[in-house]
């Protein structure tokens, strides 16, 4: 079983990324899905979840409205485009299987910074 995020870099105030995580070993379309990210100095933050089949999606209200999570249940990929980031979403990025004490990957680092 192992989930493989992507994806991160340094991006400045106002600009977009998109998270990849590419999941392997279950069987990925009947699991929700959920990303997770953990500032420096801070405890894991839940960012948001997908239903297994995509139709359902929640935020944190600290990221509703600027990012999307989708995913690809053919190709057992979850995304989450993150638009007008700010300085604050600076963190390691986890994409988790289930639920939020679930399996992680290694996560990918999103870095906010002009």
């Amino acid at each position: 079983v192992q989930l493989v995020e992507s994806g991160g870099g340094m991006v400045q105030p106002g600009g977009s990324l998109r998270l990849s995580c590419a999941a392997s070993g279950f069987i990925f379309n009947i699991e929700a899905m959920l990303w997770v990210r953990q500032a420096p100095g801070k405890g894991p933050e839940w960012v948001s979840t997908i239903n297994p089949s995509g139709t359902s999606t929640y935020y944190a209200d600290a990221v509703k409205g600027r990012f999307t999570i989708s995913r690809d249940n053919t190709n057992n990929t979850l995304f989450l485009q993150m638009d007008s980031l700010h300085p604050e979403d600076t963190a390691l990025y986890y994409c988790v299987r289930s639920s939020i004490n679930g399996l992680r990957g290694r996560g990918t680092q999103v870095t906010v910074s002009s």
